[in-house]
């Protein structure tokens, strides 16, 4: 390729004809005035690398998206709450009706200088991840430590949060602050969680002397906890010791809670002011913090009220429970087998690409939107008819 050098030296210095310098370099003239003009404007600037960007992308994300996203991931981290890539994005589409892929809220971010590389971190692919599949399957338990402050700013007494979350939704159940947590305090608070939520088919919990004594070498029998999910035929599962990954849940749960709670400047100076801010917590973790473990970033109050919930020997033998994530066609349908047979249920075509969850006992049908948890159809399958039907009459819906 001939050098931008080479053509001003033989237009300029040699003062040769434009159309022969044309021919002898083989390049067009209208390029040769262009370079000459751009020479005579920016003098020997011209023989400098330029670059092949275009002037305009119609595709970059708008200015003032960038400075949204900056402005939330400030104002969800002054809040202690999640301010990643995803909770962004949905805030984006749920708040602000923009739609915005998770790599660019972090490409932006990045930046920005507003992302920290974490190169010796885990990566998550290296875990082994499980999940309940339905609210009260299994309810994971933990306690931490929070200390108080004192009127002055001195350090205040310590305290102890006990937190009974539940696994497929991570439903914050009950939080409660105490002086000591004991295995008294566990057995009345699950009690008081049993109350309002129901009772559990199982629990998970770390191997602490309040939540059993498997491992204190058989003195004392079963503590109070133990007897009680003995009596109420809840199934007890504790995890290894020294591994607290397997009540990964609650554990993360937990860090997310005190990194909140460290935020507000008016920090708590009684076990009671400490109460108040982790019903606000809970109540914003349940209600109206999407969740990024969850399906289309739901909140766990969704998840935990829209599916039935599990109880103790409620799977049986003559049952058959399923739980099937599925997407409306366009004629507002979805099709489900059963006993070998497909069976097509009507919804509408309102709903047509809504993604939805299933839920199957035998023949007792609920169909829910997965983003919103909204009950769309619940039905017993006729087994005589291969079309469930709605019942509505056929055409638009006036």
């Amino acid at each position: 390729m001939t050098s931008n050098r080479l053509l001003i030296t033989a237009m300029v210095v040699e003062n040769r004809p434009v159309r022969e310098v044309a021919a002898t370099y083989g390049v067009s003239t209208s390029w040769l005035y262009e370079l000459l003009a751009r020479y005579r404007r920016e003098a020997d600037a011209v023989f400098e690398p330029r670059s092949r960007r275009p002037a305009s992308n119609p595709n970059a994300t708008p200015p003032q998206v960038v400075d949204l996203i900056v402005r939330l991931r400030k104002e969800l981290a002054d809040q202690g709450l999640d301010a990643g890539p995803d909770t962004i994005a949905w805030h984006l589409a749920h708040h602000h009706g923009i739609t915005v892929s998770r790599a660019t809220v972090a490409r932006h971010l990045t930046a920005r200088g507003m992302v920290t590389p974490e190169p010796k971190k885990r990566p998550k692919s290296s875990y082994i991840r499980f999940e309940a599949s339905m609210p009260n399957e299994c309810w994971q338990a933990d306690f931490t430590h929070y200390q108080l402050t004192r009127p002055d700013g001195r350090p205040g007494s310590d305290t102890e949060i006990l937190t009974w979350l539940d696994d497929c939704s991570r439903f914050a159940l009950q939080i409660t602050a105490h002086h000591r947590v004991t295995g008294s305090i566990v057995l009345t608070e699950f009690r008081r969680t049993v109350a309002t939520h129901g009772i559990p088919a199982s629990t998970l919990t770390d191997n602490g002397m309040v939540f059993t004594t498997r491992l204190a070498g058989g003195k004392g029998g079963r503590n109070q906890l133990e007897t009680e999910l003995r009596r109420l035929g809840v199934d007890q599962k504790n995890g290894r010791p020294w591994h607290p990954q397997t009540q990964g849940k609650v554990e993360r749960f937990q860090q997310t809670m005190k990194k909140w709670l460290r935020t507000p400047p008016d920090q708590p100076a009684t076990i009671a002011d400490l109460q108040i801010l982790l019903d606000t917590f809970a109540e914003e973790y349940n209600q109206r913090r999407p969740h990024r473990s969850l399906d289309h970033r739901a909140t766990p109050a969704t998840i935990y009220t829209s599916r039935p919930k599990a109880t103790p020997g409620d799977r049986t033998d003559d049952t058959h429970d399923r739980i099937r994530h599925d997407r409306v066609d366009k004629s507002g349908k979805i099709t489900l087998r059963h006993g070998g047979q497909l069976y097509s249920i009507g919804i509408g075509r309102t709903h047509a690409r809504t993604r939805v969850i299933v839920l199957v006992q035998d023949l007792d049908i609920r169909i829910i939107d997965a983003a919103t948890g909204e009950l769309l159809r619940e039905l017993v399958l006729d087994t005589s008819q291969r079309y469930q039907g709605t019942g509505r009459p056929p055409g638009p819906t006036r």
